[in-house]
């Protein structure tokens, strides 16, 4: 299966179903928004119906181009479903950045400024030997970039009891919420503290495994983060 390529040119395409009921004027369409979003989150949020009641799970995830992988066991019921439905699993998938938490005068405006993108489609177990590796490939890579050279590939067996599901990016939009609080002009005088507290994630000092070859440094792909 050609795993599909992204046209940075275009943006995504608005549909009844990426068009948010509120706050409009956030919602973004832009391919290199959505792209860097995804790109720098870990976890993705995955939805489907499973038995007429709605699932979500948190799991890791890889992107290739215009296309997302999910992995998991052979026994993963979603896994398993988007390989026996016909014509794959209908899903939702999302990923949030929560990049601050906004402090108004009044309870009623406080919020958070975050970066989120949702993906509505078809997802479709991953059946072709070399997509499947380039997939896990990328789900490693997507953790921290390089590592999957530096680490021993997935055998045989190892392949046999992993599952991976495709989803293609194309239903999708972004919402982004920046800058500070919305507070009533008539709150502009209350004598409370209003503003936007950041949140920033960070990298800590590497820990090594306890069994480690004590000759063996910090990769510098790991040292650089």
């Amino acid at each position: 299966m050609e795993i599909a390529m992204p046209d940075t040119a275009a943006p995504y395409q608005a549909t009844d179903r990426t068009v948010p009921t509120r706050s409009r004027e956030r919602a973004s369409y832009d391919r290199a928004l959505v792209h860097g979003i995804l790109d720098e989150a870990y976890v993705c949020h995955l939805g489907f119906v499973r038995d007429g009641a709605p699932v979500v799970l948190p799991t890791l995830y890889g992107r290739v181009g215009e296309r997302l992988y999910v992995h998991g066991s052979t026994g993963s019921r979603p896994l398993r479903a988007a390989g026996q439905a016909d014509p794959g699993l209908a899903v939702c998938l999302t990923v949030t950045h929560v990049d601050g938490l906004v402090l108004a005068r009044s309870a009623f405006h406080h919020s958070i400024n975050y970066r989120s993108v949702v993906v509505h489609g078809i997802a479709h177990e991953v059946t072709d030997p070399q997509e499947k590796r380039t997939a896990l490939d990328a789900l490693v890579d997507h953790v921290v970039p390089g590592r999957s050279a530096d680490s021993r590939p997935a055998n045989a067996k190892e392949l046999a009891a992993t599952a991976v599901i495709s989803l293609d990016l194309n239903e999708v939009s972004a919402k982004v919420r920046s800058g500070g609080p919305n507070d009533d002009p008539e709150d502009l005088g209350l004598p409370h503290w209003a503003g936007v507290l950041p949140l920033v994630p960070r990298y800590g000092t590497p820990i090594p495994s306890d069994d480690l070859d004590a000759s063996l440094a910090v990769p510098g792909y790991l040292s650089a983060l």
